[in-house]
């Protein structure tokens, strides 16, 4: 299936398949080649055509998504991390504000989104970054930590508190007193730019927060990692046909005992596995998928299924490829290693599993048997 890209941006993709495994060791992600892929529309490419965005419904975008995946797991991020802030811009900003910032997110300008706080992880209640206004500007004290892509960004959609409430307010990084420090050798996704920001005492206008203030938290953090979780699921997809990739022609290739390891029953069975994980995640994104272009009331739901599913999948299918690909994965920057690395970090970022398991025990308490006995009805 040909990836919906613009013209010339196939390029891009070569150059970062090719590169994705010095990246990884060298932590970092060339400047220009983020630029490049902001400036073909695909670090966000549900934006609106009128704001230069490619416009992509949440399947195409999904595919896009699992294709940046698949070769590389810190562009994934970044393209997580961008989408995610023009996604927020998208749904609170006013049309004043969606007109200033949305071309810039499409014309090689980069973004990330801060919610997490070192007191304040997935309970993100106790997050104490604020914003106090002092006439028409807005002042912004606060602290976030392993922001994905704030090494990179130009701008970040930062989350705090405003008199009690929630509010997501646009900071550019060349502000006085925004403060970005690189979290040192991550564990995984090494390229992407995480990085602790620190606000001291920063002065906007008041016109970069989104929508004013008054927003309730959960709305303002549903609207955001809704589009988050949407997107890692797709990566976890992507890492899994990375690994899938990487795994057959392995076992093709590599002969023990007189013959290509594939022969050797268990190694198949572990192949079989993987394809069954990439075959499951798929399934579940698609039809997260078909939630958010139909607009169902099961949308938040189902993502939540998609990233848990999906994340779950990738961590143990990367093991499972490390154990088939042996010394010949076990290289830094090699696909396979990158990938029982990164797909670790799935687990954790976006809503850990541990919260995505929380909230589908909710929704299967509060919905009881009723939704499996009227899907089996139709």
């Amino acid at each position: 299936m040909s990836e919906p890209l613009r013209p010339g941006s196939e390029d891009i993709w070569r150059l970062v398949e090719d590169n994705a495994g010095a990246w990884d060791i060298a932590g970092e992600i060339p400047r220009t080649v983020l630029s490049q892929l902001g400036a073909a529309g695909v670090l966000c490419a549900e934006v609106h055509k009128q704001y230069g965005g490619l416009g992509l419904g949440s399947q195409e975008s999904g595919r896009l998504t699992a294709h940046a995946g698949s070769l590389c797991s810190s562009v994934r991020s970044v393209m997580t991390s961008q989408g995610m802030a023009a996604w927020t811009v998208q749904r609170l900003g006013t049309a004043d504000q969606r007109a200033v910032f949305l071309p810039q997110l499409t014309s090689g300008r980069l973004a990330a989104v801060a919610f997490s706080e070192p007191d304040a992880g997935s309970d993100l209640g106790a997050m104490t970054t604020e914003l106090r206004f002092a006439g028409d500007a807005v002042i912004v004290d606060g602290s976030k930590t392993w922001i994905t892509a704030a090494a990179y960004a130009d701008l970040i959609v930062v989350i705090g508190k405003a008199g009690g409430e929630a509010a997501a307010v646009i900071v550019p990084t060349n502000a006085e007193g925004v403060i970005i420090e690189k979290v040192p050798h991550p564990m995984g996704c090494r390229a992407a730019g995480h990085a602790r920001v620190r606000l001291d005492g920063v002065r906007l206008p008041a016109s970069n927060v989104l929508g004013g203030t008054g927003l309730s938290l959960p709305f303002l953090v549903t609207t955001a990692l809704a589009y988050g979780r949407m997107s890692v699921a797709w990566g976890c997809v992507g890492i899994l046909r990375g690994c899938l990739g990487a795994v057959t022609e392995h076992a093709r290739t590599r002969r023990q005992f007189g013959k290509p390891i594939a022969e050797h029953q268990l190694v198949s069975r572990r192949i079989a596995e993987l394809y069954a994980a990439e075959r499951v995640a798929t399934a579940v994104c698609r039809q997260a998928g078909d939630c958010w272009e139909s607009g169902s009331p099961d949308l938040v739901i189902a993502t939540v299924l998609a990233k848990h599913v999906s994340a779950t999948q990738a961590v143990r299918a990367s093991a499972s490829a490390m154990q088939i690909m042996a010394s010949a994965g076990a290289s830094d920057g090699h696909v396979v290693a990158r990938a029982y690395r990164d797909a670790k970090l799935m687990e954790i970022i976006e809503g850990s599993s541990e919260i995505c398991q929380l909230e589908l025990a909710r929704h299967a308490l509060a919905t009881g048997h009723g939704t499996a006995r009227q899907e089996e009805a139709q």
